[in-house]
C-alpha cells in the first residue's frame, strides 16, 4: 500500500518537523482501519507481522478529533 492510498489524520506539517518524518496517524478508507507511523518501540516482541510504535500522546488526540471521536 501507498501512503497516497492512506487518508491522513495528523501532522499538517506546519509543526517542528516536515510533511513526512513526523509520528502520525492514517485511515486506510478500503477497511477503515487505523495506521500509526512513529518511533519503533521494542518493549517486547509482538506477534508475526504485527509492530509496536510510540506516538506522542498529542498526535493520538489530534488523530481522534479528526475522526470526530
Amino acid at each position: 500500500m501507498a501512503r497516497e492510498e492512506l487518508t491522513r489524520l495528523t501532522g499538517s506539517g506546519n509543526g517542528e518537523c516536515n510533511q513526512n518524518d513526523c509520528p502520525n496517524v492514517y485511515r486506510d478508507e478500503t477497511d477503515g482501519r487505523i495506521v500509526v507511523q512513529g518511533e519503533q518501540c521494542e518493549a517486547f516482541r509482538p506477534p508475526v507481522g504485527e509492530a509496536l510504535v510510540k506516538i506522542p500522546e498529542h498526535v493520538l488526540r489530534e488523530a481522534a478529533r479528526a475522526l470526530g471521536w
